[in-house]
């Protein structure tokens, strides 16, 4: 599931690959925040989930799962994840079989996926899949 981000210290947003949020318009408590801790020079850093709209319903443990996985990069250190990606995986065979069973949102999903193949993903870079293999690593020596 994609995740973006955006920080407003420089240092962050190159470690983590982020960029600097360029948004001027009505802002939540998110936007609020941010603005706080850059008045007060305290680093932050924001992650979004991209749940897809015909799924978007809490929970979402597939956008749970994708989110701790930022955070694990941020603090560099491997968070206990429990039953999470069973329930992640689950959830995800739960909106397969949705979709399976209606042909119109079966239609728009494979749209979907075939627009996102085409596209130039962040997810499939080589600093992406070293970071994830990083992450298994630290995490496989926790469990040893």
């Amino acid at each position: 599931m994609p995740v973006s981000g955006s920080s407003t210290e420089p240092d962050l947003m190159e470690r983590l690959d982020l960029e600097q949020s360029t948004y001027e318009g009505p802002t939540g408590i998110v936007g609020v925040l941010s603005d706080a801790c850059a008045t007060v020079d305290l680093p932050n850093v924001s992650y979004w989930a991209a749940v897809p709209h015909y799924v978007a319903q809490p929970p979402c443990p597939k956008a749970t799962l994708a989110l701790l996985s930022r955070l694990e990069d941020l603090l560099e250190s491997p968070i206990p994840l429990g039953d999470l990606p069973e329930e992640a995986r689950a959830w995800e065979r739960g909106v397969d079989e949705s979709a399976e069973e209606d042909e119109d949102i079966a239609d728009y999903v494979r749209s979907l996926e075939e627009s996102r193949d085409t596209a130039d993903l962040p997810e499939a870079s080589g600093e992406a899949i070293a970071r994830e293999f990083e992450r298994y690593l630290k995490r496989r020596g926790e469990d040893g």
